[in-house]
């Protein structure tokens, strides 16, 4: 009997061809520290470019306002945290493009903006709920784009299912 990629002992993150779309398989604690990592990187990203500033002030958006920053990064990984999982999960069951990038440029910019303009409570959930509609968009693409695929192998293959 056969195992299918994703159940066998060996972790196939990478196809042999070097697609960036390909299935992520392997053990919950690998998925779980890839969301923390492409979280805390999108976050950090978004603090320290609120932080720091290179050029004249004229230019850009404002630094970080003073005041509390932990509500604003708290909400930010929470988001993130949110959209990596989902993006993982698909990436685990359909090839799925740039998971890593997308949640790295939500959580940076959604983190770059709060801090740059602290939004109230309201503004800055719906800032959140556009970040994770838009993760949740890619994923039903991609959810989308790998059924229709398997579909489609399953019709020019000729053959059916066993129940």
């Amino acid at each position: 009997m056969t195992e299918s990629p994703g159940l066998s002992g060996v972790d196939n993150c990478a196809s042999s061809d070097g697609d960036e779309a390909s299935l992520r398989p392997g053990p919950l604690w690998r998925h779980a520290l890839w969301a923390a990592g492409v979280t805390i990187l999108g976050v950090g990203l978004g603090w320290a470019g609120a932080s720091f500033r290179s050029g004249p002030d004229e230019f850009g958006m404002p630094l970080a306002a003073p005041g509390q920053v932990r509500p604003y990064l708290l909400a930010w990984t929470a988001t993130g945290l949110t959209a990596a999982a989902a993006l993982r999960a698909v990436a685990a069951r359909v090839p799925l493009h740039g998971p890593d990038t997308l949640v790295v440029i939500l959580t940076f910019m959604g983190t770059r903006l709060s801090l740059g303009f602290r939004p109230e409570p309201p503004v800055l959930a719906a800032s959140a709920a556009a970040a994770l509609t838009a993760a949740f968009i890619w994923c039903a693409l991609a959810l989308r784009r790998g059924f229709r695929g398997y579909r489609r192998r399953r019709v020019t293959s000729g053959g059916r299912e066993a129940d």
